[in-house]
């Protein structure tokens, strides 16, 4: 599958603050990749190098077949990295016409891409009249006048009420399906879940994961236990090597699988050292957990 975006050992500094340290991942062509992390972990300032509006302090990235300068690659590329900024006293297809001007590109697509973002409808309104959903919806279409091969998208959902962040999310899967590689930076998980086929998930500048959502719940799983000798269950659970590690939650021990292990087996293996189990429950971890173990519990 063709790359469209390879980025090796990117690294930006602020004076003594490290935004992105060392980051590494491929974006191939016709996948939604979601750069998912706690608010300041380094999204923005990534999209921001790639983009050409952040100089790196280190490392390097390449645009499609590594040979083309970063300023023809972005030529192929639609980007919304700030909030929208349109003319207020114009018309959603006059604001269009201009950003047409200034990318040389033909308007001829200006309708289809408003009817993509169910806008067809609002043309002829001024853009002081739109909603904030309506607002971000007109600038996707505007990214996406240039008919590109990747389209990226900063925090797209941010600010928006429920209904807003629904119409947001289902315009990116009809892009997705049209072909279009897409990036979107994010905060929420949820966002992440539903609309992304690969996940990229930062913290402080680092990563954690890089590869597909559905093979990240992927897991062995966790235990909730409860007994009245947990000193020894503790000890015991941090010397076995079938587990990850554990953590303490009102009255209970959760304690994550790194390998396959029956409650049974583990029933027996404790009695074995003397632990009596009183509560024995196995479930499956959600992505929601996986993430917060990955990313230190911060939201």
């Amino acid at each position: 599958m063709e790359n469209i975006l390879t980025i090796n050992n990117l690294t930006k500094k602020f004076g003594a603050l490290t935004a992105v340290k060392n980051l590494s991942f491929t974006i191939k062509k016709g996948n939604v990749y979601g750069i998912l992390g706690p608010n300041g972990s380094g999204k923005s300032t990534t999209l921001g190098i790639v983009l050409n509006v952040v100089n790196k302090t280190s490392g390097d990235f390449t645009w499609f077949d590594g040979n083309t300068s970063t300023h023809e690659a972005l030529k192929k590329v639609g980007a919304i990295i700030e909030r929208p900024n349109f003319y207020p006293y114009m018309t959603a297809s006059q604001n269009l016409k201009l950003v047409c001007q200034i990318k040389g590109v033909s308007g001829a697509k200006i309708d289809e891409k408003l009817e993509l973002v169910g806008l067809l409808d609002r043309k002829d309104s001024k853009f002081r009249t739109f909603s904030l959903g309506m607002k971000q919806r007109l600038a996707i279409a505007s990214a996406l006048l240039n008919d590109p091969e990747i389209l990226i998208l900063d925090e797209p959902t941010n600010g928006l009420d429920p209904q807003g962040i629904h119409q947001i999310r289902e315009i990116i899967k009809k892009i997705a399906a049209r072909g279009t590689t897409i990036l979107l930076a994010s905060h929420l998980l949820d966002e992440v879940e539903k609309v992304c086929s690969h996940v990229v998930i930062i913290r402080q500048g680092v990563k954690l994961y890089a590869g597909r959502v559905d093979e990240m719940n992927a897991s062995h799983g966790f235990f909730e236990l409860k007994s009245n000798q947990n000193s020894i269950l503790k000890k015991w659970l941090s010397e076995n090597q079938k587990f990850k590690n554990y953590k303490e939650e009102e009255d209970k021990i959760i304690a994550f699988l790194a390998h396959e292990l029956d409650a049974e087996s583990l029933n027996q293996q404790l009695f074995k050292e003397g632990v009596v189990l009183t509560h024995l429950v196995k479930r499956k971890e959600s992505l929601e957990e996986q993430f917060l173990q990955l990313t230190g519990n911060q939201k």
